[in-house]
């Protein structure tokens, strides 16, 4: 016999899941000219978490309501689907802001009647994608299913308000609840799955008479009580799945909640972090074993630690691949911004080094304090290991670049290329003014400034002849003029 929930389930499995996203509010106790939604969490704006959830539960669409701000969060949805491509977005604005039931009415002309419609807030954006699947399951296509929670201080949410056999019959808001309404401890989280077709009947017929003026969804309940439609509650335990922002308060204890949830899965997978409330991880962070992390790290975009790395204290990273065995030394900055940056098995790099997009560094390259590597290939074992820079070069295996040396790679107008051949040694505080190639096992005196191409195996000096004058007196100070 087929039980309840694979009849669920199936009827899920046939129902396209429509998410309606109310993003219309200014958050006014943000106090920024931001709009709300598009304040960042771990990085990215809120309303694009609720996107990304809504893309991992394969719905058909995502209609996210606007008004507040429209222009500013149409344009950072729209840009966000160009990013991924794998989720419809429609906007519909919402102007003026009468209530959420008002909301959601904004919407219905994009809702197929053959869906379930989940509706969720912009600025609720760590629910689990596993707990609106079994809220959808819950809704089985066919009853109006409400996502609730238990609170110990239920001050400001509505209130479910349940029969004497425990059957839900209507969410109260604080603002309308007796003194006994409000004593109820399970809450309703804002966000519900129902019937497209059911909803729409339901949103016609919505009223205002109420202690806020305002158009309710949460009254939807008692149209579904009355038309026999039946409401079940999936309640969890777990309040930052449904914490809201609406203050930086807020924001900053969500950011928290949610960085100590990804270093708890880091550490489930193996790696070792020196304090799990001292990292920020705001993109993809992908570590094979035994990586190593120590405090105050910050790692953007799409970042990869290879076998064996670690990470100083205090290293901002993003978007780069830091293969096996690879030491990055405290204070280190790393961005590939588009262009990625790549750092070879066992290469150290730092204290105090900054890779910039392009820097591709082969196996046991060191890059030492105060190194700079921009747009440069460095082959095995190349090391510039103090004050240099390294910009718009292909740098040949076992390469030593000396102490305060640079590639002077912009002529004001252009970038030209610097190509150091295998073995070369350039000494300290060399210029290389490109474009320009150092032939294999080269030396380059220090102190000398090159503009032409070296041959192999040559000792390359270009800087003025040395001269010492005996008994030469320095300038002295001429004396000062009473004060009258």
């Amino acid at each position: 016999m087929t039980s309840e929930l694979q009849v669920q389930n199936t009827a899920l499995e046939h129902a396209a899941i429509d998410v309606v996203i109310m993003a219309a509010g200014k958050g006014t106790r943000m106090k920024s000219r931001l709009p709300k939604v598009l304040h960042p969490l771990a990085g990215r704006p809120l309303l694009l978490h609720v996107l990304d959830t809504a893309q991992a539960l394969q719905a058909r669409q995502a209609v996210v309501i606007t008004g507040h701000g429209a222009t500013e969060v149409e344009a950072a949805c729209a840009m966000a689907t160009r990013a991924t491509a794998q989720l419809v977005i429609s906007f519909v604005r919402q102007e003026p802001q009468l209530g959420t039931g008002h909301a959601v009415q904004q919407a219905v002309p994009a809702l197929a009647d053959d869906g379930v419609v989940l509706v969720l807030s912009g600025d609720v954006p760590l629910t689990a994608p596993a707990t609106l699947r079994q809220l959808l399951a819950a809704s089985a296509g066919n009853q109006l299913a409400l996502l609730t929670l238990e609170m110990a201080e239920p001050s400001g949410y509505g209130r479910i308000v349940r029969s004497a056999s425990g059957i839900v019959q209507a969410i109260v808001e604080q603002k309308d609840a007796t003194p006994a309404q409000r004593a109820i401890t399970e809450i309703y989280s804002g966000i519900m799955a129902v019937p497209a077709i059911q909803l729409k009947r339901w949103l016609a017929r919505l009223d205002n008479h109420n202690a806020q003026g305002e158009y309710y969804l949460t009254d939807i309940v008692k149209f579904a009580v009355a038309d026999g439609v039946p409401v079940v509650a999936h309640k969890i335990d777990d309040a930052v799945q449904v914490a809201g922002v609406n203050s930086p308060v807020q924001l900053a204890q969500l950011e928290r909640a949610y960085q100590l949830q990804q270093a708890h899965h880091l550490m489930e997978e193996g790696v070792r972090l020196a304090d799990p409330a001292r990292i920020d991880v705001r993109g993809v962070l992908q570590c094979a074993h035994d990586v190593t992390i120590d405090v105050n790290c910050v790692f953007e975009g799409q970042v990869s630690l290879g076998e064996g790395v670690s990470i100083g204290a205090n290293c901002v990273i993003a978007n780069a691949v830091i293969e096996a065995g690879a030491v990055i030394h405290p204070f280190t900055h790393i961005d590939g911004e588009t262009l990625g940056v790549t750092v070879g098995a066992g290469s150290l790099v730092g204290p105090f080094a900054r890779l910039r997009p392009g820097a591709r560094l082969g196996a046991d390259v060191h890059i030492g304090n105060f190194v700079e590597v921009k747009n440069s290939t460095l082959a095995a074992g190349a090391k510039a290991n103090h004050l240099a820079y390294l910009g718009d070069a292909t740098v040949g295996e076992r390469v030593n670049f000396g102490a305060g040396s640079i590639t002077a790679n912009y002529d004001g107008a252009n970038k030209h290329r610097t190509t150091i051949e295998a073995d070369v040694h350039v000494g300290s505080n060399c210029v290389l003014v490109a474009p320009i190639t150092l032939g294999a096992g080269g030396t380059v005196g220090g102190g000398s400034t090159l503009t032409k191409d070296t041959p192999s195996g040559a000792l390359s000096v270009a800087r003025g002849k040395q001269v010492s004058i005996a008994n030469w007196s320095r300038p002295q100070k001429a004396p000062k003029a009473p004060t009258v």
